[in-house]
């Protein structure tokens, strides 16, 4: 995999959730959550640079306490790829740079997940990225899985919380595919998304990505094996360090 630009990484992270308040700042082994995020992106050296992106002074400063290199945005921002956004902005990084906007709440981060989505960027044609992981039928009954279906190329026909595709025949042997929200950006095309208002399909299924795709612009949709682990209540956090200690078991 040879990329002709430099990638970066930025965590946007907030205090405010109406599930769980504070959670960046909830600690796994003694460390906060955002520390176990950043540090696995920050291993992978394809990566230039990773910054967190905060509006919350508590996690602006505990991430100084911890050397974390980390932005303060604004608060007005609606989704996490605005925050992402002004925090490259404001490092005035080079427009052919590639940014990828790496979840606050994923302290299982595989590291071969952000080479997974590197990777389409070897292709100079390829302008934002994302990942898709393979659903059981069960699985992809489930609202809170975000199905996608992609043309032959790779590239995403439709993302939703539906199960799609519909399919008419029992006999067949169905295929899912559940989206991994991780995203890879050309700068450029960061900063388009940013100027765009949200679309009716985005409106609809409450999903941001479909922004651009409203908007004409293609996003390449690479397979993974690996799952995304959320932290979405505090409750989420004891499945989490079991698995952490596991991993480190191994």
């Amino acid at each position: 995999m040879k990329i002709n630009a430099p990638c970066y990484a930025i965590i946007p992270v907030r205090y405010a959730s109406s599930r769980f308040p504070g959670k960046p700042l909830a600690l796994i082994q003694g460390k906060p959550m955002f520390w176990h995020v950043y540090s696995r992106a920050a291993g992978n050296p394809a990566l230039t640079r990773t910054w967190l992106a905060t509006d919350d002074d508590r996690i602006f400063q505990s991430a100084l306490d911890l050397e974390v290199p980390v932005l303060m945005t604004g608060s007005h921002h609606q989704s996490g790829t605005d925050r992402v956004f002004e925090a490259a902005e404001s490092l005035r990084l080079e427009p052919e740079a590639v940014v990828l906007n790496i979840q606050g709440d994923e302290p299982l981060l595989a590291p071969a997940m952000i080479d997974q989505l590197l990777a389409p960027f070897a292709g100079e044609e390829v302008r934002v990225s994302t990942l898709a992981r393979r659903l059981t039928p069960l699985e992809a009954e489930s609202p809170d899985l975000v199905k996608v279906v992609t043309d032959r190329e790779g590239r995403a026909m439709y993302f939703s919380r539906s199960r799609i595709p519909c399919y008419r025949d029992p006999e067949q042997s169905p295929v899912y595919w559940g989206h991994v929200g991780l995203y890879g950006y050309r700068f450029q095309v960061l900063k388009y998304f940013h100027s765009l208002v949200p679309g009716v399909l985005e409106q609809a299924e409450s999903l941001e990505q479909l922004r651009l795709l409203e908007s004409g612009v293609p996003i390449q949709v690479a397979p993974t094996e690996h799952r995304s682990y959320g932290v979405d209540r505090p409750e989420d956090l004891a499945e989490v360090e079991n698995m952490l200690e596991m991993e480190q078991s191994q």
